[in-house]
């Protein structure tokens, strides 16, 4: 049978972020979805992928089921009216462009941050929900491990993930790097816009415990806190957070410098205090850099390392999609052998019957040696004229002219006939 795989996209590049935001789903809903896209609609291989950039689900069908989808997925969410968000979903009912959607998705083509290193084990958490829930057939599993064999040499033949290449991935390098000889540092983010959320996104993801967060609506903190599993810090308590921190990143939004020379003169510095300030304007005054002990790191610092690591990623892109192109045609190799791989087992066992029937005719006049050595001379004998017809098959596959040899090898064998028992010989 022919596969039929399909997919519904919600992205970035056409769904701004409160629609995004709207549609997204954690793991629990992910799970749910599943479980009512299992039971609603008429499709096998089912993977739903959904992050901060996209909603997408993929599946294997022979018609197009998009807008019962986006239906169960407004149910899902509660969304009475999900038809008006229709338009910012991307459809593709090519099995090839689906195939290839999934590959430049998870490798990091389709990201924001071009290489984005988070995708790759979010399509493998999806991957592990569709398992979980059995929505996951031979098909999607061999395309999935495709894609992770793909990344593993994309990782180790190009420089498509070297480097941070966005704004708060470079921040969590630089933090790397000053706090390499200090065991456990402690980390205080002041201000969680969109880049100070992001940044302490990737500190949990990065394994840092020790980290407070403060913003000055508390309610903001105290969500991004219980989603992070951090530790809020009052924003009038800012000075007490300082002086226990080793590391200050301040993503504050003001025209005037939040963090001034005399603040942090008071903090009696005793040993290194490094300042990440990701605000522009800046929120860190220039002279501070002058109180002994204390390193300011600016914006331009974290985006000139990023801006160097993304012109790599960037350079390094028609090889990653050279890669993704030989797994492409290994895989489309094999999903096409799939056609062909009942006939072979019916050929077998057709072939096997007849050696069982003719060794049964012999076996009371033959002793046990005579006997086991009959067997193993039939077998290779089998073996050898299956070779040349199942080596056809594969490479009429390959030529997309199996059927027509399928249809003769049935009419000579009347293998329609034939019935093939799980845990029969093998290929």
């Amino acid at each position: 049978m022919l596969q039929n795989f399909k997919a519904i996209s919600l992205s970035y590049k056409k769904a701004p972020l409160d629609i995004r935001e709207l549609i997204a789903l954690d793991e629990t809903s992910c799970r749910l979805f599943l479980q009512t896209l299992r039971g609603f609609i008429q499709a096998s291989d089912i993977l739903v992928l959904s992050t901060c950039n996209r909603t997408e689900v993929y599946y294997n069908a022979d018609v197009d089921h998009s807008t019962q989808i986006v239906k169960l997925l407004g149910i899902t969410k509660g969304i009475e009216n999900i038809s008006q968000y229709l338009d910012f979903f991307t459809i593709l009912n090519e099995h090839n462009d689906a195939v290839q959607h999934l590959f430049d998705v998870s490798i990091g083509l389709e990201s924001q941050v071009v290489g984005d290193m988070q995708i790759s084990n979010q399509v493998k958490q999806a991957y592990q929900w569709s398992a979980d829930n059995e929505t996951a057939g031979p098909f999607l599993h061999r395309l999935m491990h495709t894609i992770f064999f793909t990344n593993k040499r994309v990782v180790q033949e190009t420089s498509f993930r070297d480097g941070a290449a966005s704004t708060s991935y470079a921040a969590i390098e630089l933090i790397e790097e000053l706090t390499a000889d200090i065991t456990e540092p402690s980390i205080l983010v002041v201000g969680l816009g969109e880049i100070g959320a992001d940044v302490c996104r990737n500190l949990q993801d990065n394994g840092y415990k020790n980290v407070k967060i403060a913003n000055r609506t508390q309610a903001k903190a105290a969500a991004l806190a219980a989603e992070c599993g951090m530790e809020v810090l009052p924003f009038e308590e800012i000075v007490q957070g300082m002086k226990a921190a080793d590391v200050i990143i301040s993503s504050v939004a003001r025209e005037t410098p939040f963090f001034t020379k005399e603040m942090v003169k008071r903090l009696n510095v005793l040993s290194f205090k490094f300042f990440i300030d990701l605000s522009v304007p800046r929120s860190v005054e220039t002279d501070v850099e002058t109180v002994p002990g204390v390193l300011v790191y600016n914006i331009d610092t974290i985006q000139s390392k990023a801006s160097e690591a993304l012109l790599r990623r960037i350079n390094s892109v028609p090889k990653v999609k050279e890669i993704i192109t030989e797994s492409i045609a290994q895989f489309n190799d094999w999903s096409k052998e799939m056609m062909v791989s009942p006939t072979i087992n019916r050929l077998k066992n057709a072939l096997e019957t007849i050696r069982q029937e003719e060794m049964a005719r012999y076996m009371k006049k033959l002793g046990p040696k005579e006997a086991k050595l009959m067997d193993n001379i039939t077998k290779s004998m089998m073996q050898k004229i299956i070779k040349l017809p199942v080596l056809q098959l594969k490479a009429a596959c390959k030529r997309g002219e199996a059927e027509t040899l399928i249809d003769l090898l049935n009419d000579l064998f009347d293998l329609e006939n034939q019935t093939t028992e799980a845990g029969q010989i093998s290929e």
